[in-house]
C-alpha cells in the first residue's frame, strides 16, 4: 500500500476534529473521502501532509513512516497536496506560478508531467500563462493549483475539493482532467462535496462523519449503499 493512515487523532484546542481514522491508498488508485462539511476530511488531508501535527497514530507513505515529519520533508517524499482554496500566489504571473511546481520536485521524481504535458491538458491555462493569477476565475484558478501540483512530479496527490463553487462545465473540465492523470498512473486522494461525481470516480472510498470512518467500499457499492444516497447523493 503506498499510503498507509493507522488510527490517526487530531485536535483543536483540545476539541477531537478526526478521532482513529484509519484508510489506505494503493498504488494507481484513486480514493475518495466523502462527507459533510465539517466531518474532518480537510484536517486528514493535512495531517497526512504535514500541516497538522498528529495527536496520535501512524501515517506510512512509500513504506516510509512520516507522521512526524514536516511538511517540507512530505512534499519532498513525494506527496503533493492541492489545497482547498487554491492557494496561488496571486501576484505572480501564471507562468511563475507553474515554475514554482517545476521548482519543488523531489530529487528522484519520476516525469509524468512536463510544462508542454499542462498546456495540453489545461489549454486555458496556456493562454492565461503571462497573466496575474490573480486576475483568473476560479476555475482557471483551479487548474493552475492542479497544473502546479502536477508539475513537482509527486508519487501520490492529495485533492482537496477541487470543484468546489465553479460552474458545472468548469467542473466537467476538473473531473475530466482528474480522470487523466489517474490514467497516468499517478494515485489520488480526493476530498470532494460533489459525493456522486467522486464516486463514480472512485476505486475505492470512505465516509467520514464526525471525525471518525463510518464506511468504507468500491467506488459503486457506496454508490449503491443506502445511506450513502440518502444522506449524500440525494436520492
Amino acid at each position: 500500500m503506498m499510503l498507509d493512515i493507522d488510527k490517526i487523532c487530531f485536535g483543536y484546542a483540545g476539541v477531537p476534529a478526526i478521532t482513529d481514522v484509519s484508510l489506505g491508498v494503493n498504488a494507481g488508485e484513486i480514493v475518495a473521502l466523502i462527507g459533510a462539511n465539517g466531518a474532518g476530511k480537510t484536517t486528514t488531508l493535512r495531517c497526512i501532509s504535514g500541516l497538522l501535527p498528529l495527536g496520535s497514530g501512524t501515517i506510512r507513505f512509500d513504506g516510509d513512516e512520516i507522521s512526524s515529519k514536516p511538511s517540507h520533508f512530505i512534499s519532498r517524499a513525494g506527496i503533493g497536496h492541492v489545497l482547498e482554496g487554491r492557494h496561488l500566489f496571486s501576484h505572480l504571473t501564471v507562468r511563475e506560478n507553474l515554475e514554482l511546481g517545476l521548482s519543488a520536485q523531489a530529487p528522484d521524481a519520476q516525469m509524468r508531467h512536463s510544462l508542454d504535458d499542462i498546456f495540453g491538458l489545461f489549454p486555458r491555462i496556456r493562454e492565461r500563462q503571462d497573466q496575474k493569477a490573480g486576475t483568473l476565475s476560479g476555475g482557471e484558478q483551479q487548474m493552475v493549483a492542479m497544473a502546479r501540483s502536477l508539475l513537482a512530479q509527486p508519487k501520490l496527490l492529495l485533492l482537496d475539493e477541487p470543484s468546489m463553487g465553479l460552474a458545472p462545465t468548469v467542473v466537467d473540465t476538473i473531473f475530466e482532467v482528474i480522470s487523466e492523470v489517474v490514467r497516468s498512473g499517478l494515485p489520488i486522494l480526493l476530498v470532494e462535496q460533489n459525493a456522486n461525481r467522486a464516486l463514480e470516480l472512485a476505486d475505492r472510498a470512505y465516509v467520514l462523519e464526525v471525525g471518525r470512518i463510518v464506511l468504507s467500499g468500491t467506488g459503486q457499492e457506496l454508490l449503491g449503499h443506502d445511506d450513502v444516497r440518502r444522506s449524500y447523493l440525494g436520492r
